[in-house]
């Protein structure tokens, strides 16, 4: 019954709702999911870890980017059987399609970049929300311009 209960909190917010849509369509970093959704990046990463403890979805690291993806090996019986019918659920609600529209424009590309070789060796940036000097999930340091 935990496990039942897990996934289903995991589901009760719009939001974690919102990241599972997306990431049935693309793997995501966290500054593009905060890019889409419009939240803050600690927010993001606080859902994608409730989803992540749910086994709804995982990660993996490729060299400096986090990659969020649904996890389709997923021990959670509870979980494997959510993420199917998620797919068929709420295409045709307004918010999970405003999102959807978002997608194709939205790049990791264009969101973070990696400054030049100083003195000290590569420094990496964000140019997302943050406050200049705080580090997002995946170690990039925020640079306002």
């Amino acid at each position: 019954m935990k496990e039942f209960v897990k996934v289903m909190k995991a589901l009760s917010d719009p939001n974690r709702v919102k990241i599972l849509k997306m990431l049935q369509h693309k793997t995501m970093c966290v500054c593009e999911i905060q890019k889409a959704l419009e939240i803050s990046q600690p927010t993001v990463s606080k859902h994608l870890k409730t989803l992540e403890n749910a086994g709804l979805v995982s990660f993996y690291k490729d060299g400096l980017w986090v990659n969020y993806h649904i996890d389709t090996k997923t021990s959670s019986p509870f979980a494997a059987s959510l993420l199917s019918s998620l797919k068929h659920w709420l295409e045709d609600d307004p918010g999970i399609a405003d999102v959807k529209k978002k997608l194709p424009f939205i790049r990791r590309e264009d969101l973070c970049r990696i400054e030049a070789q100083t003195k000290t060796g590569n420094r990496k940036y964000c140019n997302g929300n943050l406050k200049s000097g705080r580090k997002n999930v995946s170690g990039l340091l925020c640079s306002k311009k």
